[in-house]
Parts: structure tokens; C-alpha cells; sequence
């Protein structure tokens, strides 16, 4: 019997870019761009895939490839902009530990509380209450109020709610990395049970120890497609050898933005900009990286008034739109000192091992720090470009394949050293004849 279907299922979404302008007319320009047509994106195409009763199924695939897209439109979070989906079955959706929890509420009365939004009844949660309480292990403070739970116990406490669930078909999405080394194997041996009691089991996640230890089938995806369908050995290992073939997750961005025509270039009259760029150390444009590899930053701009103390610099973001750091050219000949009108090419290299994988954007700038701090240019997603982590084990990962936080990953030296036990001498004395 077939639990899960989805036939020919695609997401649309429209992205309307925010303006930076200002004006006296500048709210009449941002509802503007607010009800505009907007630019499409295609979160899916045309997806089709069929998950059998008691089957396991992972989806894996770098960030922007669709997993979450998947998880929504199965969760009836938003529904699908073309082609059908089929649920036969209860179906309950484990996406965040601890979603529901009221903070002055007690361990015991969150249980309640978020077992019933989960879908569980009251009947049900007091039958198996007891159960939840010692799986979770923090019995000794079940009637404390959760504010006052470490992140360790709240955790546990959430898994081990959704754990008591009983649907037919259960999503899962990165919720098995929580708590301690010896807590994750109890989560994996409770899913374990699950599907081995008939449970149909879909699994997103980054975790790729874990997909192919829960797994029996898994889907890749790229870019909203399926491209491969099969043994968690053989997908995996694909998986990780496509990573230099993926590309950056914003759309329109690309790795080089250049401007031909003075006339279309930004300028303020003291300085234009002409071209910026993300490219290797040997001075080829990319908008992939490896994550071992140094990423270039490459900005070409004219002066064109001299006197001036002009500065480049960048600033980076990830897919989130959080801010990662700022780079700008303090070692260079230039600084202190005014530039004579001419055209320049500043390059800011970023060593390897230092990004996290995913998606970044950045912004190109031109500053002024003496004698007050102005920006004579400014230039909102200039380029972008995305970090692929290749899985060799010489990276910052070393042999862990499971999911990684931080919008940075440097790899830091470590030393170690080693002081073995030394027992105590043993002393065999003769014995003494009497």
C-alpha cells in the first residue's frame, strides 16, 4: 500500500527585492515593489516520488534543494503551486524539539501541552506520561517550571514526547542531533523501533551517518528536481561526489557583476565602480568553492577625483540574511593615503577552511574613514557564491558526516598532549624462612 504520493508536485514562490533608495518618494517605491510581479523561483519541479507503508525513506541535498519545501507541503504547512499530493494515514511532523512549550509552565504540564498540539489525547498522554518521564531522565525535575531547564533537558524532554507518538507516518527533519552522545542513541534506537514496527518513516536531514543507518531508500535532491533514487550507499556516495556541481542558492545573483557603459556604473562623482567578482587564487572567476579552498574577492574601481581616502571593503551574508563580518583593505600601500585619479583592482583573499557550507551574498562598498566615516558607494548583492563541503575528511569536519552549525567553520590547530599512567612499581620481596 502506497502512504505517501506525490505526482509531478512543483512550489512557486515570487522574491521581491527590497529597495535601499531614499527619497521623499521612497515608500511610494517600496509598496511598488511590494505589489510588482516579482521574480519566480521554483522551490520544486515537477517532484514525483511514492513512499510505501513501512517504508524509510531519507531526503538528502545541499541547502535551497528543496528538503524543507517537501516537509511543508506534507506537514499542509503551504500547499503545493502545481500536482497532487496523497496522504493515506495519520501523519505527524517532528520538526522542532520543544515547539509548544510555555516556559512558566512545569516539565509535567508542557508534556500536556505539547503532546496535544502534536495530536496525541489527553488520555493518551496520561497513559504513557511515566514513559515520557523516563525516557527523557530528568524525572527529578519534571514539576519545574521549563525557564529554568538547561538546553540539554529541554531538548530531551521535547524528543521524548514526539518519540511516545503512535502515527502512521512520521517526518522527520534534523530533530535526531539533540542532547548528549548516549541520549542521540536513544533517539536512534526509538526510530529504529518505530519502523520496525510497520511505521512509514520519512527522514530530512544533513546527518548522513544517520540516513543511511535508518534508511533503506534514499532521494537526492538539486535545485528543486530529483536526480537520483535508490540505495542509501549508491546516493550518498553520489551525493557527495556532486559537490563541485552545485551553484549559488540566489537567484539573478551572480559570481561576477560587471558594468560596461561609465554612464550605468555606480559613482558619486569622486569614485566609480566598475566590476566586482568572486574568483580562485589563480584569478578564475567561480561561484563554487571547495571548502578547503581559499575564495576571492575581487572589486575593480576608477577615482576620479584625486584626495581622497578611499576604502573597498565587503560585507557578507549567508542564505538567512545574517551578517558574517566585514573585510576591508587595511594592509594595503593605500591606507592613510589619498589615491591619485586612476583605476584600481583591491582583492581580498579569505583562506580555505574557514566558511561554513551553503550559500553566501555579498555587498560591495567604497568608504572614506578620514577625516569623518562616509560611504561613497554602495552596491546590495553584488555577488554570490556557495562553500561545498566535499566530505574527504581532511576539512574541519574530519570523519563526522552529520549536520554542523555555525555560519562559520574555521580549522584551528590543536595540540595535544598525552601523559600516560604510569602504575606504581611493583616490588616482589623475597620471602623471609623462618
Amino acid at each position: 500500500m502506497i502512504d505517501l504520493k506525490f505526482d509531478r508536485v512543483s512550489k512557486r514562490y515570487l522574491i521581491r527585492q527590497e529597495t535601499d533608495e531614499k527619497g521623499p518618494h521612497r515608500l511610494l517605491r517600496k509598496l511598488r515593489n511590494l505589489w510588482g510581479p516579482g521574480q519566480e523561483f521554483w522551490a520544486l519541479k515537477d517532484v514525483s516520488f511514492e513512499v510505501r507503508r513501512g517504508e524509510a525513506l531519507g531526503i538528502i541535498g545541499q541547502n535551497g534543494a528543496g528538503k524543507s519545501t517537501i516537509l511543508k507541503l506534507l506537514s499542509n504547512i503551504t500547499i503545493p503551486s502545481s500536482g497532487e499530493i496523497t496522504i493515506n494515514g495519520r501523519l505527524s511532523a517532528l520538526i522542532e524539539v520543544g515547539s509548544g512549550f510555555h516556559p512558566e509552565l512545569t516539565g509535567r504540564e508542557n508534556v500536556y501541552l505539547s503532546g496535544s498540539i502534536l495530536g496525541m489525547r489527553r488520555a493518551e498522554i496520561t497513559r504513557k506520561i511515566e514513559s515520557i518521564i523516563d525516557f527523557a531522565g530528568i524525572r527529578q525535575f519534571i514539576d519545574t517550571p521549563v525557564k529554568r531547564y538547561s538546553s540539554g533537558m529541554f531538548v530531551r524532554l521535547g524528543f521524548s514526547i514526539a518519540a511516545h507518538l503512535e502515527p502512521d507516518i512520521l517526518l522527520l527533519d534534523e530533530v535526531l542531533a539533540v542532547g548528549d552522545a548516549a541520549f542521540q542513541a536513544k533517539c536512534l534506537n526509538r526510530v529504529d523501533e518505530l519502523r520496525d514496527s510497520g511505521k512509514t518513516i520519512v527522514f530530512i536531514s544533513h546527518d548522513l551517518n544517520a540516513v543511511e543507518r535508518l534508511c533503506g531508500r534514499v532521494l537526492l535532491l538539486e535545485r528543486g528536481h530529483i536526480v537520483a533514487d535508490g540505495s542509501p550507499v549508491e546516493v550518498i556516495d553520489l551525493y557527495k561526489s556532486s559537490g563541485a556541481k552545485a551553484t549559488t542558492g540566489f537567484q539573478g545573483i551572480k559570481a561576477v557583476r560587471e558594468w560596461v557603459n561609465s554612464e550605468e556604473a555606480p559613482s558619486d562623482g569622486i569614485v566609480r565602480m566598475r566590476k566586482v567578482r568572486v574568483c580562485t587564487e589563480n584569478g578564475e572567476t567561480a561561484e563554487s568553492f571547495d571548502i578547503r579552498r581559499p575564495v576571492c574577492l575581487e572589486m575593480t574601481f576608477e577615482v576620479l577625483q584625486p584626495g581622497h581616502n578611499l576604502v573597498p571593503n565587503f560585507n557578507l551574508y549567508n542564505q538567512e540574511r545574517l551578517h558574517l563580518f566585514n573585510v576591508q583593505e587595511v594592509e594595503s600601500q593605500w591606507r592613510g593615503r589619498t589615491r591619485p585619479v586612476g583605476r584600481y583592482v583591491s582583492r581580498a583573499i579569505i583562506p580555505g577552511n574557514f566558511f561554513s557550507e551553503g550559500s553566501l551574498v555579498v555587498e560591495a562598498n567604497i568608504s572614506s574613514h578620514i577625516p569623518v566615516a562616509a560611504v561613497h558607494l554602495h552596491q546590495r548583492d553584488a555577488v554570490a557564491f556557495c562553500i561545498i563541503d566535499s566530505f574527504d575528511g581532511d576539512a574541519a569536519r574530519g570523519d563526522y558526516t552529520g549536520p554542523l552549525g555555525g555560519v562559520v567553520r574555521p580549522k584551528v590547530k590543536w595540540i595535544t598532549q598525552h601523559e600516560p599512567d604510569v602504575a606504581a612499581p611493583f616490588v616482589l620481596e623475597e620471602a623471609k624462612t623462618l
